[in-house]
């Protein structure tokens, strides 16, 4: 017992000692990020100005619309004061900076392909289901979709979307949208590839953001991953009991996959639960596939939802 107990110690030592000489070749990877704020410079113009930011920033005046769309808009006093609640929280480009430089930086030593977007700030009207767009070499950011889950301007949203309008989610969300970039979609509409592929998006978070936690990556609370984790056996029985994994029913997505104040189950259990449940367990399965086999993650990308699943040899916490 006690010779398991070293070993089991060295091989932690070992893994520890591994990840702190990747995050230091990480740490030297030059990168340099350019922040360009749309949102300040729009806030500030008049106008008198509009040609000039029309000239500027072409992408963000489509031509379908009259100037006087953007007129009303520059003196439109609802925009003035989401412009000034922008500003307040994110007055300068070095907390953006710090937010992103190292994100970056993990994607460019896993995926050596990688080019550093131009980084365009905005605002979008609180338009919490395009928060981070992702154009060819722009990547922009809605930045009045993150001024904390209980600003005033959140009022009548939806708790389980608010609670992922805050400022620390804005790199798990751009991680998001980059890790999309470079996971096969499923071939086959099985909800075992459904849930792969999200647990593929999470492993590459786990990699990308080492020190944001995984509630955090999930867009979950504390509590709702706490619950998740108790509950981690018996939403995977009810899986398997309910054969759910190679089914094509459609519902399941909403059911498990979407994001939704709560997953449903049919159950009691139900209002207890949080949504997206089904990310959760493939997150599971995919960790446990990268712990088994001899891969990497460039593979993982590419491999078949059945192929990861059958040799993850996953098994649920108890």
């Amino acid at each position: 017992m006690k010779y398991c107990v070293l070993v089991l110690f060295g091989v932690f030592l070992l893994s520890c000692n591994n990840e702190s000489k990747v995050e230091k070749e990480i740490e030297k990877i030059p990168m340099n990020v350019e922040i360009i704020r749309f949102d300040k410079e729009f806030a500030a113009a008049t106008p008198a100005d509009l040609p000039k930011l029309k000239a500027e920033f072409p992408a963000f005046f489509p031509k379908q619309y009259n100037d006087s769309v953007w007129v009303e808009k520059l003196t439109d006093t609802l925009q003035d004061q989401l412009e000034s609640e922008v500003l307040k929280t994110y007055p300068k480009e070095e907390g953006l900076e710090d937010l992103l430089v190292p994100l970056f930086q993990h994607i460019k030593y896993y995926f050596p392909e990688f080019i550093t977007p131009m980084v365009v700030t905005a605002t979008s009207d609180v338009d919490y289901r395009n928060k981070v767009i992702l154009a060819n070499s722009m990547l922009v950011i809605g930045l009045d979709n993150y001024l904390g889950s209980d600003h005033r301007f959140y009022e009548g949203i939806d708790k389980y979307i608010t609670k992922e309008m805050k400022p620390s989610q804005i790199s798990p969300d751009v991680a998001e949208i980059y890790a999309r970039q470079y996971i096969r979609p499923p071939a086959k509409a099985l909800f075992l590839g459904q849930i792969i592929y999200y647990g593929k998006e999470l492993y590459l978070k786990d990699l990308w953001l080492p020190n944001i936690s995984d509630a955090e990556k999930m867009g979950y609370t504390e509590a709702e991953f706490q619950w998740a984790e108790e509950n981690e056996e018996y939403m995977w029985r009810y899986f398997i009991e309910k054969e759910l994994l190679y089914s094509t029913d459609p519902k399941l997505g909403a059911r498990f996959i979407s994001p939704a104040p709560f997953s449903k189950f049919y159950l009691e259990i139900d209002n207890e639960s949080p949504g997206m449940l089904g990310r959760y367990l493939g997150w599971k399965i995919v960790r446990a596939y990268m712990e088994n086999n001899d891969t990497d993650v460039q593979q993982l990308m590419v491999a078949d939802a059945d192929e990861i699943f059958k040799n993850s040899k996953y098994k649920p916490k108890k």
